[in-house]
């Protein structure tokens, strides 16, 4: 019983490690900050935190994301 379906990728695109990659920093920027009660950089960290998703999407619209225009198709 073999039913084939659409692999959808799981995220392996340039916009999902983007947003992944430029988040992470910023999280961990802004946990640093919060522990020695630096304000204005954890402020700082979560905007760095909401520009990676803002690049994410950003890229992904442009082509970039999971079977996107400007992705290359691979197989497994």
């Amino acid at each position: 019983m073999s039913h084939e379906e659409e692999e959808l990728g799981e995220g392996h695109s340039l916009a999902a490690w983007t947003a992944v990659v430029v988040s992470l920093v910023g999280i961990a920027i802004g946990t640093v900050a919060f522990f020695f009660a630096i304000v204005w950089l954890v402020w700082a960290a979560a905007g760095l935190t909401l520009l990676g998703f803002i690049l994410g999407f950003a890229l992904s619209r442009a082509g970039y994301g999971v079977n996107g225009s400007r992705t290359l198709a691979r197989e497994h």
